[in-house]
């Protein structure tokens, strides 16, 4: 890692799900300095895919509210890994229910991605739903109580990132994949 060692962490604050720690550091010169960081057990997001008779894919997403920007965002169903030791496609499987009311019977790996590497060790799996089918939702919190599921043709919804209707970092990079895989 050209040189660089993490020496240890000071923790600043411990949160329901995140952590902040001053976190200590040696450069390659000998140099000791140190960063904020936010400590994150990582996240989850699912593609769910939808086929329509002639084999047209369309895309649920969510439009929720997001209270750290005071604003609705449309995106992708995702969620914490907030449940220790639970595997990443169990999650993945939880969220899809939990947000959309949907029930995968493909859940196929896209890529793992890092929304926030100056800040957090968080990490995001992204994963890619097929052969869904409906089940109960079960919204956890206010957000998901009151957010409005879409059902939008894929190359609609990845239209609205050029347009700016679209700007989170994992529904973009999920839908950009998406498409990619249909190719």
């Amino acid at each position: 890692m050209i040189g660089f060692g993490h020496l240890g962490d000071r923790e600043v604050h411990q949160g329901h799900i995140w952590k902040v720690v001053v976190a200590g550091f040696r450069a390659p010169d000998g140099r000791e300095f140190s960063r904020d960081v936010v400590r994150s057990p990582g996240s989850v997001a699912v593609v769910p895919l939808i086929f329509d008779a002639e084999g047209n894919p369309s895309v649920v997403l969510v439009r929720q509210y997001r209270p750290a920007l005071d604003t609705e965002m449309i995106e992708i169903p995702a969620g914490m890994r907030d449940v220790p030791g639970e595997p990443t496609e169990a999650t993945a499987h939880r969220e899809l229910g939990e947000e959309v009311g949907l029930s995968a019977g493909r859940l196929d790996l896209v890529m793992d991605m890092v929304p926030s590497p100056g800040m957090s060790d968080a990490v995001t799996r992204i994963y890619l739903a097929t052969e869904c089918r409906a089940v109960a939702t079960d919204h956890q919190g206010p957000e998901e109580e009151f957010a409005e599921i879409l059902h939008i043709p894929l190359a609609e919804a990845v239209a609205m990132i050029s347009t700016g209707q679209i700007t989170d970092a994992k529904t973009i990079v999920g839908l950009h994949a998406a498409e990619r895989s249909l190719r």
